[in-house]
């Protein structure tokens, strides 16, 4: 681990409650047990798309907590047989951890429990990753690479600072 990355991720608690706050604890906690993640991932990918910002909006369309395009999420809830899907669910928080999720559940399955590819897919489209596997090449895009390294850097934060809010003890 880089130096700058350890004196972050062992920066005193208060500090880092201070610029990462866990919001919707409750939802995060149900979500990872539900979809077999790690609560500090995904407390993590929450913190990166939306800093926990149910209202969130993106330039590309993408909404909520989780920033999920309308699209995504439209196809979601036609998969899990969700009720009609109405934009303002994206600003639901729990309907958006729900299928933000599920995919992010999806990615990792279909990457065989990759993290980094998962994250990539979640952040530049499955299909330029799989391109970039079928190439054998690694994460092609800088902003993909930093957003990966973010959340990783994130989840080891979020476990060691909310511990017992994530349910780890």
């Amino acid at each position: 681990m880089a130096l700058g990355v350890f004196l972050y991720v062992r920066t005193t608690a208060w500090y880092a409650r201070l610029w990462h706050p866990l919001r919707y604890t409750t939802i995060v906690q149900t979500y990872a047990h539900e979809r077999r993640l790690d609560p500090a991932l995904l407390a993590a990918v929450i913190d990166t798309e939306s800093k926990f910002n149910a209202d969130a909006r993106s330039s590309a369309g993408a909404v909520g907590l989780m920033q999920l395009t309308p699209a995504t999420a439209e196809g979601i809830a036609e998969y899990t047989h969700g009720s009609k899907f109405r934009l303002s669910d994206l600003t639901n928080p729990d309907i958006n951890v729900r299928y933000g999720s599920f995919y992010l559940r999806l990615l990792l399955n279909k990457y065989h429990g990759n993290e980094r590819l998962a994250l990539a897919a979640y952040n530049a489209g499955e299909a330029n990753v799989d391109r970039w596997q079928r190439l054998h090449q690694g994460i092609q895009f800088a902003d993909t690479r930093a957003y990966v390294a973010k959340i990783e850097i994130l989840k080891t934060l979020y476990r060691r600072v909310y511990t017992t809010a994530l349910g780890y003890k």
